[in-house]
């Protein structure tokens, strides 16, 4: 039989097969495969004693893609297992390797950076076999986010009112509580400018007798005011031809910032849009895939990308656009493994294939295809000016800047903020009359709230988590309801505090910024064969137990809720608990009084249910998906996934619904 090529994704899958020809069948693994049971001690699935041996298992739904690609493998001559380049991808090659029963004899690995024919040919031409210390890495990664996940969500579910902590996430956490407290505790200070204010530009006091001035007070400003006149001496006139550099290409911590800050994209919603991108789409002539791979640290390009830019450059702009290949500074702890996310053609430009994407595919190719672009585009030349204004020993400045050359800022501007403005030519004069001299109040401000990109900037330059797990992390506290969002900024919520100081009272010395960084670069010298990871997870291990069982022992568990009402069988207070499936009320008694309110939790009534008359409400199912049902439930079963309109069916009095935008009839099929 032909080869098999195995991939993660469907989508990927049937881009490749299309390159790779009639020898070849690709199929996918539709991600993971396997992962660790949740059986053993704590339910772990790891064997803490016999040195962290992890009990793997099928993921549930899974037996029949397994047994599918068992047959595939058995049955082909070679199997070639193509997982993301990256050290998840390569921990799912292994998976496959294993649970397939794969021999060294009669498979390989390869890695796309990018899903183009030249690419993925010459990947397949130039295979190795399984990285185990990537594995290894990724493993040891996979066991302590289970180790610390599960033993501290269990003890946050049963001592507060948080539902989930985490290796990254409660740091992460803290750092929104950390400021919050910041900015609760600040306390503004009062302070004052005074400008002058002339035909085409302003100037600000700074200096009094060439000291540096700072105005507390009203009474201050105003005493100033009162020594000053409209007319002003020019003093210094300086000029300086500076240069503006373009940015580096895109690392994926840098591309979240971006997109949340010019396209207002989660972090989740920017690599959800960017793996399509990278993976393949259909652009009318060809399935390609558009970008390169969008998990890296990495801000080098290739010697190709590099040449065929130029040359687009100079074609369509001139060779005085043409920028050197910068020296960029990567970030700590950078696993160069490949390039920086980039077009994987320039000649694919935005404008060209526009009609086959999305509104927000294009937007954020765009601002792939200009950054790479503008990058390899010399720099911007500016002439800054400063103007030194005295009056009566005060002395102003003004300062602004005239564009001589744009360089990359010809299709970067867009993207770049700047609010200087060009100054007068003052040379031939020595004074100069001002319009009018007001003063202004301020106030000190805080530190600002975290946003999604302020706190993946913030947690890169600390160097926890990896740009693969920032948009998980932020999914994740704000589903647990550890923080609310307000104007794009995070505010922790009762819970989201009460978490962090219960985790801190007894945790401090693991779950902090310096610990988890460490712990990352143990993880990079695992993946370098520098560090043996059963002994990384003992040490964290020996260190980690302890700490968990003293909380158990002694955290101080929260109070549950009373609602005012009292148990109809015993006479206790009723309490709001909760359950596998959400809150409940029951008797604070319990176990000696086992009493459960039967109640449904529901909101406001959304329309008159056609067979009983009873009020219809919008509920949730289990795993919190909305539908719309009768109250009068067991009794009456009506109900519908589609919002009610408050209309009946003219036909058939059934309730009429909103489906796809349409006004529609289940019952009959009337559409209004």
């Amino acid at each position: 039989m032909k080869n098999v090529v195995i991939v993660e994704s469907p989508a990927k899958s049937k881009t490749i097969e299309k390159y790779l020809g009639s020898d070849y069948k690709v199929v996918s693994s539709k991600g993971h495969i396997r992962d660790l049971a949740t059986t053993g001690k704590f339910g772990l699935g790891i064997d803490i004693e016999n040195n962290f041996k992890p009990n793997y298992i099928a993921i549930k739904g899974k037996g029949k893609d397994i047994a599918a690609l068992k047959k595939l493998a058995k049955d082909s001559d070679k199997v070639i297992l193509a997982t993301d380049p990256d050290r998840e991808g390569e921990a799912i090659s292994w998976h496959l390797y294993d649970e397939l029963g794969l021999k060294d004899d009669n498979y390989e690995r390869v890695v796309f950076n990018e899903i183009t024919k030249d690419v993925v040919i010459n990947s397949i031409n130039n295979p190795r076999k399984i990285d185990m210390d990537l594995v290894k890495s990724q493993e040891t990664r996979r066991m302590l986010d289970r180790i610390i996940g599960f033993r501290l969500s269990k003890l946050m579910q049963r001592k507060t009112g948080g539902k989930s902590a985490g290796r990254v996430q409660s740091v992460a956490l803290k750092l929104i509580v950390d400021r919050e407290r910041e900015i609760l505790a600040f306390v503004p200070e009062e302070f004052w400018t005074i400008e002058a204010d002339f035909k085409d530009f302003t100037a600000e006091l700074e200096k009094y007798h060439n000291k540096k001035i700072t105005i507390h007070n009203e009474q201050e400003a105003d005493d100033i005011l009162n020594k000053l006149s409209k007319s002003f001496n020019i003093v210094k006139i300086e000029e300086k031809e500076k240069l503006k550099k373009p940015r580096d290409p895109f690392r994926t911590s840098t591309l979240q910032q971006m997109a949340a800050n010019r396209l207002n994209f989660s972090s989740s919603k920017t690599m959800q849009i960017a793996q399509k991108l990278y993976e393949g789409m259909n652009i009318g002539s060809e399935t390609v895939g558009l970008i390169t791979y969008m998990r890296t640290d990495s801000t080098r390009f290739s010697e190709v990308f590099v040449n065929d830019t130029k040359t687009y450059i100079k074609e369509n702009f001139g060779e005085e656009y043409i920028g050197g290949v910068k020296a960029s500074k990567e970030p700590k702890g950078a696993q160069d493994a490949h390039e920086a996310i980039r077009p994987t053609s320039i000649m694919r430009t935005p404008e060209d294939i526009k009609p086959y994407l999305s509104d927000d595919e294009y937007k954020l190719y765009r601002l792939i295809y200009i950054r790479s672009l503008a990058y390899l585009m010399s720099n911007a030349k500016t002439l800054t000016t400063s103007i030194d204004l005295e009056n009566n020993g005060y002395l102003f400045k003004a300062t602004g800047s005239v564009l001589k050359f744009d360089g990359y800022l010809k299709v970067y501007s867009e993207y770049e903020e700047s609010e200087e403005k060009a100054l007068p030519d003052l040379k031939d004069k020595n004074e100069i009359t001002a319009k009018e001299i007001n003063k202004y109040q301020h106030f000190t401000k805080p530190a600002p709230r975290y946003t999604e990109s302020t706190l993946i900037k913030e947690m890169e330059a600390l160097g926890i988590g990896r740009p693969s797990t920032y948009a998980t992390i932020m999914k994740t506290i704000k589903d647990r309801g550890y923080v609310t969002i307000d104007d794009k900024k995070f505010i922790p919520t009762e819970i989201g505090f009460e978490t962090t100081d219960k985790l801190q009272k007894f945790f401090s010395d693991i779950v902090n910024v310096e610990y988890t960084a460490n712990m990352e670069t143990e993880l990079d010298e695992i993946a370098e064969d520098k560090l043996d990871n059963v002994e990384v997870l003992r040490k964290f291990y020996d260190e980690f137990a302890p700490l968990v069982e003293k909380a158990f022992k002694e955290m101080e568990k929260k109070e549950p809720e009373k609602t005012g009402e009292l148990c109809p069988e015993c006479g206790s207070d009723l309490v709001v608990r909760k359950g596998k499936f959400g809150e409940f009320v029951a008797c604070s008694n319990y176990p000696t009084c086992k009493y459960i309110k039967k109640e449904i939790k529901e909101t406001s009534k959304v329309a008159i249910c056609p067979k009983c008359g009873h009020d219809i409400v919008e509920k949730k199912t289990k795993k919190g998906k909305i539908f719309y049902g009768c109250s009068n439930y067991p009794k009456c079963t009506y109900a519908t996934w589609y919002p009610p309109t408050g209309e009946n069916c003219p036909n058939c009095n059934n309730l009429l619904v909103t489906k796809n935008k349409n006004i529609i009839c289940e019952e009959c099929g009337y559409t209004k």
